[in-house]
Order: C-alpha cells, then sequence, then structure tokens
C-alpha cells in the first residue's frame, strides 16, 4: 500500500473530527527538494469547502495526523502545503517486508481477465529490418513485458507484409541477375541477401525510366512503362493467380527473409508468441464489409464501391472496398483484428506499435470496429512513435541507404569493446567473457538510449553518445548494478538476517528506501501510459540515489554491524531492482564491469 493510500482515510477522518466536512479526494506530490517531508498535501482544494486559512487549516490536519497516525513523525506547512515527515519505522519495516520479495513490483496476472495483444515489427520481406524496425521492436516487447508485469495476460504478435508489388521486385531482380545464388553459396543472410536485390531493382528500373525519356517519353509515361516494372507487376497478378512456379520462388525467398530475421530477432533479444501473414490475412474483412452494409455502417457508392461516413466524427468518406470488389489495407485491418479475437477468445485488447505517420489510419481503424459493435474496439491503441534520424540523414530502403539493423548492433558492439580497453579493467576476463560482456552493454547502450525517450517524440540517433559510462545511459547504469555485485561478493559475513536493531536512518538510506517504494506504481504508470521511457527514466533516478548513498555513507567499511547488514542488504535490493527494471526494457545486467 503506497503511503498516499495509507494517509487518505486518516485525513479525511481528521478533516471530518476536526471540521465536520466529508472529502472525496486528497491531492498529494511530492515534497519539493528544499523541505522537509516525505509527502506533502496540497491544502488548496480544502479551501473551498473550509472556511480556513490556508496555513491553520494545514496545521490543525498536521497536528491531528502526529497524533493519531504511527507513520506520521512530524509535519510542516508551507503556503498551501502540507509537508509530512514520515517516519523511519515505515520505511524499515516496508523494506523488511518486501527485501526477500525477488518480484517486488510485479502483479500475478487475475486469470479472468482478459488478455491483451501486443503486435510490433510486422516487416516487408524484401529487405532486412533496419534501424527503425529496431525502435519499433524495442517499443513492442518493452511495452508487452510492462503489461505482463502490470498483471496483464499478454500475447506478443507480428504481421508479417509478405506479399505486394514491391515482394515482386526483389523476386524479379533475383531472377534476372542472380544467377541462382543462395545465402549458403553468398555468405549473406538470407534477408540481406533478398534486399539486395531490391536494391538491384530499384537501379535497373531507374535505368530503364532513363532510357525511355531520353526517347521521348515524359517521367510518368516512363515509370508506367518501363519493363522491369511491367514484369514486376504481371508477377504479381500471377501470384495472384497462384502460379506454381511464381509461388515456389516467392516460399523460397520469403524462407530466406525468415531465416535472417529470426537471427536477428534472437540477437536483438525480441520474441513473439504469434505469428500472422498478409498472405493469409488480405482477404480477410471483406465478408465484414456485408455485415456493416446490413447494419448500415457501410454504404455503396454507384459504382459499386463501400464506404463509411465518418464526417460527423471530425474525419472524411473511406473506402473499405473498391467497386471491383478488392479489398484495401483498411479491410484487411478489419478482417484481421477481428480474426485474431477468434483465434484468441481471451484477449480483450491490443496495442498496434505503429509509427506516427500512420495516426490517421488507425483512428479510423478503431472507429470502424466500434461502430461494428465489438466490445473489445474501445480497448485498442496506436502506440505511435516518431522516427529515428541520424546525423547522416533520412534513411531510404530502395536505395541501400538504410542502416542495418545487424551492422547497427555490431557497431553498437564494438564501440562498447573500444571504450571498455580504454578504460582497461577487463584484464582478468577470458575473451568469451569479453565478447559477451561487449555485446551486454553495447545492446544496453542501443535499447537505453531509444527507450528513455517518450515514443511520440523523434530521436535523433547518436551511437557514440550513448555508450557512454556518465549520464543517463545504459552502461552508467549497468556499470552501478556490476559495482553493488562487487560490495555482495566482497561481503564476508552473513547478511541474510532480519534486522530488528535498526531504529533510525541515515537520509542517504530514507532515500533510497523511498526510490525502491516507488517501483510498483512506476509499472502501472508505464503499462498505463504505454511508455517504456518512465521504467528507464526511474531507473536512472534510482541509481542516481544509489551512488548518492555510495559516497556519502559506509558501507563494507562500516563498524556497527547492524548498519553494514542493512547497508548490504539495501544495496542488494537496489541491485534487484535494476535487474527487474532493465528486464522490463529487455536489458541484460552485467555481473562484473
Amino acid at each position: 500500500m503506497s503511503l498516499s493510500q495509507i494517509l487518505t482515510p486518516s485525513i479525511q477522518k481528521a478533516i471530518q473530527v476536526l471540521f465536520d466536512v466529508t472529502v472525496e479526494k486528497i491531492e498529494f506530490q511530492t515534497t519539493r527538494k528544499e523541505f522537509e517531508g516525505d509527502i506533502t498535501m496540497v491544502i488548496f482544494p480544502l479551501l473551498k469547502v473550509i472556511k480556513s486559512n490556508p496555513a491553520e487549516l494545514g496545521s490543525k490536519i498536521g497536528n491531528y495526523l502526529v497524533e493519531n497516525v504511527a507513520e506520521v513523525a512530524r509535519f510542516n506547512v508551507v503556503s498551501g502545503f502540507l509537508n509530512i515527515v514520515i517516519a523511519d519505522r515505515y520505511y524499515l519495516d516496508f523494506f523488511n517486508e518486501i527485501k526477500n520479495n525477488t518480484k517486488f513490483g510485479y502483479v500475478t496476472p487475475n486469470p479472468e481477465d482478459k488478455a491483451i495483444m501486443v503486435e510490433y515489427s510486422s516487416p516487408n520481406t524484401n529487405k532486412p529490418l533496419h534501424l527503425g524496425h529496431v525502435r519499433n521492436n524495442l517499443l513492442g516487447y518493452s511495452v508487452a513485458e510492462i503489461i505482463k508485469a502490470s498483471g496483464k495476460k499478454v500475447y506478443k504478435t507480428q504481421i508479417i507484409n509478405d506479399r505486394g508489388i514491391h515482394i515482386c521486385k526483389s523476386m524479379l531482380a533475383w531472377e534476372k541477375f542472380g544467377n541462382g545464388e543462395t545465402p549458403v553459396t553468398s555468405g549473406l543472410k538470407g534477408d540481406k541477401l533478398v534486399g539486395k536485390y531490391y536494391v538491384e531493382f530499384d537501379k535497373a528500373y531507374k535505368a530503364e525510366i532513363s532510357q525511355l525519356m531520353e526517347s521521348g517519353k515524359t517521367e510518368e509515361e516512363a515509370k508506367k512503362q518501363a519493363p522491369i516494372i511491367v514484369e514486376a507487376q504481371d508477377m504479381l497478378k500471377k501470384w495472384e493467380a497462384a502460379d506454381e512456379k511464381v509461388i515456389a520462388l516467392w516460399k523460397m525467398m520469403n524462407q530466406w527473409v525468415y531465416d535472417g530475421f529470426a537471427t536477428t530477432y534472437t540477437n536483438l533479444g525480441v520474441n513473439f508468441d504469434r505469428y500472422y501473414y498478409e498472405s493469409n490475412t488480405y482477404l480477410l474483412g471483406k465478408d465484414v464489409v456485408q455485415v456493416g452494409l446490413d447494419k448500415g455502417v457501410f454504404e455503396k457508392d454507384p459504382d459499386g464501391s463501400v464506404w463509411i461516413d465518418l464526417t460527423d466524427e471530425g474525419l472524411d468518406r473511406k473506402i473499405v472496398l473498391r467497386s471491383d470488389g478488392t479489398a484495401v489495407y483498411m479491410t484487411q485491418d478489419i478482417g484481421t483484428a477481428i480474426q485474431r479475437v477468434k483465434d484468441m477468445p481471451d484477449v480483450g485488447g491490443m496495442v498496434y506499435t505503429v509509427g506516427n505517420e500512420q495516426d490517421y489510419h488507425f483512428k479510423v481503424l478503431f472507429l470502424i470496429l466500434k461502430k461494428l459493435g465489438f466490445d473489445w474496439a474501445s480497448s485498442l491503441y496506436h502506440l505511435s512513435y516518431g522516427m529515428v534520424d541520424l546525423p547522416s540523414g533520412k534513411m531510404k530502403s530502395r536505395e541501400g541507404t538504410v542502416v542495418d539493423a545487424d551492422d547497427l548492433m555490431q557497431d553498437m558492439t564494438d564501440t562498447a569493446k573500444q571504450i571498455s580497453e580504454d578504460l582497461g579493467k577487463l584484464d582478468s576476463y577470458s575473451d568469451v567473457e569479453k565478447a559477451q560482456l561487449y555485446k551486454t552493454i553495447g545492446l544496453g547502450a542501443l535499447k537505453y538510449y531509444i527507450l528513455k525517450v517518450d515514443p511520440k517524440k523523434r530521436i535523433l540517433f547518436n551511437p557514440e553518445e550513448s555508450v557512454d559510462f556518465a549520464g543517463n545511459t545504459g552502461p552508467f547504469i549497468q556499470y552501478t548494478y556490476a559495482r553493488i555485485q562487487s560490495i555482495i561478493r566482497k561481503a564476508d559475513f552473513d547478511y541474510n538476517v532480519t534486522l530488528d536493531g535498526v531504529e533510525v536512518l541515515h537520509e542517504k538510506e530514507k532515500e533510497l528506501v523511498k526510490q525502491i517504494e516507488l517501483f510498483p506504481e512506476v509499472i502501472q504508470n508505464a503499462a498505463q501510459n504505454h511508455s517504456p521511457a518512465l521504467i528507464a527514466n526511474y531507473t536512472y533516478d534510482l541509481v542516481k540515489e544509489y551512488n548518492s548513498f555510495y559516497q556519502s555513507v559506509h558501507i563494507l567499511g562500516e563498524v556497527d554491524l547492524t548498519k553494514k547488514i542493512f547497508r548490504v542488504q539495501l544495496s542488494q535490493k537496489v541491485a534487484e531492482v535494476i535487474k527487474s527494471a532493465f528486464s522490463l526494457l529487455g536489458i541484460e545486467v552485467p555481473e562484473r564491469m
């Protein structure tokens, strides 16, 4: 139970006894650093129902609390704020209660609650994953883990975009220029090999456009008439007609990509419970259109196309079926959402991790599903995020100027290696231990740098800045964790005992326990706001508080055995919370650095 939950009924009773007034809500905030106090009650709202000045009102409530509430030691009133000082005994009791709870902050799911499905990644099978996919995967995975920790059952899923003209471009270019090369013969990961031919297609296409324009065609005519794009469009028609040769090529090249993706996901540390494929879902939703027409949700135009009019909701008319009867992406997304609930009836909500360029699409999708009468549609959320920019500019897949996810992870590992070697603290490590540590630090730096930023904000990614052992970075937090492990290894006495002798806390000990106490609430807030940044920045605050504690008191050098034991226990709990918080971000922590 949080401090605000403990104090609220006591303050309500105080107001009832002192002023014969019933108050529904008590407003709290964190006490400002320059004032003494652990939690602050805001007095101003009470002035609407109690005729008094703020100082007098605050003093009367404060005196009542000191006399009647064991947790309250003393108070002070500043303007319209009652700063309440909590007794050390409260923090000691709290710490003893949670110190052996290795799942502190996590809530066990209620089997009767509906599950949440979190969709992320959802790549195209014509190129490798890149930096943009990295942010998507890290966000989606972390949000899924946070929601799970908050007490919900979670399914992680993705829909793979494995059909369409962009896929046929890679297939056709491989047929034309590949000379039968495979991931085995080329030594390339399958997704990189297929991506290579996507770039080759674009080069050939641009060359043909130039030739046609030189012969007198306009640019628009050249783009439509270039032989290679005509061939790609013909290949797509053959795919849709289930041509055996085209389907066989499609299956072979897609499998190359899936194998490549699997390696990248493993290295990135993300996973999925369920996969959907656009080749299986692109026809879903067409039947729903007829249901929507019968309900009056959709309307048919004279040319046979079907629309929904959302102008009364501040949006526009949106097509859901073309006049020739073919579906659009919106139709597919409607059908896929419905299919997922059919596949997993315990799903009661979904989170879509998709860039902010699709904000409008998801507003329309969610509104259509609500109008179709699905009760779970009110629990749909678009985890909209900003793009990731580089100092060198915007990435372009067709031109091969993307930052490849695999290359990025390797670069981060190499950067961590260089910085670690420069610091010269790894002489006792084996080569295998060093390699694992470099990867842990490098990926930790990458993940933390991306996840500490609010998802809605755009990121300018600076690899060198992210691998810094000082400041708000992953390596700084990992280093603090490793420092605590060193303290624990050096503790040559039994510190796994329940302490009764500690009665008074050092100021730094108290601040640290207060910071630990916030962890469960931070998890809940992060889950409700779909924001790993809240976890990341909480962890940084915890580490800053610990380092202040480390600099201010003796731990292993403390003479008083009881204090020494308590400080080791406190350090160990901080390490556990760091590890738990970082696991929600998909970040590992090293035992030594």
